[in-house]
């Protein structure tokens, strides 16, 4: 287990993989674990971490922490303690949230982003967020298989505040509408069956030039465990784009043809 002192609280991460850097960012379920299948389809041509945010995992509880702009700025200081000036960002639900923030604020420092199932306005979210323990709710979206159990054993770990004081941020309210001022390369990608996210209304051409959103149509909130071959693939060809493309660039396979929104 690795961690490092930031603030004065401890943020336990892992890694794997040489190359360029590349940060998992984990959701409202579980901790970093989850995205060891995926960490160790990027390591073998970059150097992938993950990182259990403020109140998830093995990380500092800490309610004073619990907002999107701490969890933006422990995103910010985590790369700083790393020595990291570029990178690459994979976010899912609430880490997918802090990533796209993280990446408007500081556009130079991401190279591009995949943000998996994340609710760009707050009324996207199920309400049962606010009112399950992250027990119940690793229930409810987790697969009764052995991919899971990763998630569902880390998911009483977190603090349930950690779960639901972000739903309470204004920031979370605005990034809809944002999103179209964002030039970094972007992918979104939605499970089809996601009870927990809405899929937002967007068509392609009303989204910047550089993102993209795609919709998996065997997967529900956790795309990287339903469908972890497929979401592998799509990872491991978004990352191969060259900096500055577009994953509208992407050669697309027939089975991704079929879900673009």
């Amino acid at each position: 287990m690795s961690a490092i002192l930031l603030n004065g609280g401890i943020v336990h991460y892992e890694v794997i993989g040489r190359g360029r850097p590349i940060i998992f960012l984990h959701g409202w379920v579980g901790s970093w674990r989850y995205w060891i299948p995926a960490m160790q389809t990027a390591s073998t041509q970059f150097r992938a971490y993950a990182v259990d945010m403020w109140g998830f995992g093995e990380t500092a509880h800490d309610a004073s922490r619990y907002t999107i702009e701490q969890q933006i700025s422990l995103l910010e200081h985590f790369l700083q303690e790393m020595g990291i000036a570029k990178v690459a960002l994979v976010g899912h639900g609430i880490g997918a949230i802090v990533g796209l923030f993280f990446t408007l604020r500081f556009p130079t420092t991401v190279d591009r982003i995949m943000a998996v199932d994340v609710p760009l306005d707050v009324s996207a979210v199920n309400p049962r967020l606010r009112s399950a323990s992250p027990a119940e709710l690793a229930d409810w979206l987790l697969s009764r298989d052995s991919v899971s159990d990763a998630a569902r054993a880390d998911a009483p770990k977190s603090d349930p505040l950690a779960l639901t004081m972000p739903l309470n941020s204004p920031e979370m309210f605005n990034l809809q509408s944002r999103m179209g001022t964002m030039n970094t390369p972007a992918l979104l990608v939605y499970g089809q069956n996601d009870p927990l996210v809405t899929i937002p209304g967007y068509e392609a051409a009303s989204l910047p030039l550089n993102s993209h959103v795609l919709v998996l149509d065997q997967s529900g909130h956790f795309p990287m465990l339903d469908d972890a071959a497929r979401f592998n693939r799509l990872l491991t060809d978004f990352f191969a784009l060259q900096s500055g493309e577009s994953p509208r660039d992407l050669q697309m396979k027939e089975e991704w043809r079929r879900r673009v929104r």
